[in-house]
């Protein structure tokens, strides 16, 4: 008797939490269905973009824009107390030179990563491990053709540190993995973790909206019987 008591008890507190939350849940799918339908390329528009052919960055009166240098992007960093040019090549390469001397900056080493890192990420001085990662080989939380030292701290965040540009590139916390995989059961996508547009994904959407509309529609009904039920 206890059990059918409480039986009911959750039925009623299911009929009555699918009157509050049934709206937002339609809403909620319904926009989400609608965001699935095109790709997020097309959404920013890139498919309206016409081709340009790619030309080296080239700055008067500069010994690091040149023509012959092929630059396709030059950006100014402080880094140890002076100015340092990234300069990356139509190629994708990236190297790093002294911007008032033009002289170049070696790479950086797994020391100068412990180093970067405790310097600028809270417990950085915490390290577990520095591994190098070439740039077809990264981790699959770093996913950028980038070669990079990872630096594991502690409490397993893993510190991005690019080879080729001093910088911290990323900061995967134990969190931003967990966060990463909910996402990629969100959209449907394991494997790269991307695409928000794909049949499957509109198809289960599709299916989640109108198994929603139709449940709004039945709690009527259902409303309607319970009120007709005295009279009979």
């Amino acid at each position: 008797m206890a059990k059918n008591t409480n039986m009911r008890l959750l039925a009623k507190w299911h009929i009555w939490l699918g009157w509050l939350v049934g709206v937002p849940i339609v809403m909620w799918l319904a926009s989400g269905l609608f965001m699935t339908i095109k790709p997020i390329q097309e959404v920013r528009g890139e498919h309206l973009r016409l081709p340009v052919a790619e030309a080296p960055l080239v700055i008067d009166n500069s010994a690091l824009a040149t023509e012959a240098a092929s630059l396709k992007d030059m950006r100014l960093v402080m880094q140890d107390g002076r100015a340092v040019a990234l300069l990356t090549t139509t190629d994708g390469l990236t190297t790093r030179v002294d911007y008032a001397t033009g002289e170049p900056i070696a790479p950086v080493t797994a020391d100068k990563a412990r180093e970067i890192v405790a310097n600028r990420i809270v417990g950085g001085d915490q390290v577990t491990s520095v591994r190098f990662f070439e740039a077809g080989e990264v981790p699959f939380d770093f996913r950028r053709p980038l070669p990079v030292w990872q630096v594991t701290l502690e409490d397993a965040a893993h510190v991005y540190i690019g080879r080729d540009t001093g910088e911290i590139e990323a900061v995967r916390t134990q969190w931003w993995r967990w966060f990463d995989f909910m996402w990629g059961l969100h959209i449907m996508d394991l494997s790269e973790r991307e695409a928000t547009s794909h049949p499957v994904l509109i198809l289960f959407a599709g299916l989640s909206l109108s198994g929603a509309v139709i449940g709004c529609v039945l709690m009527f009904r259902r409303r309607k019987s319970r009120v007709k039920a005295p009279a009979q």
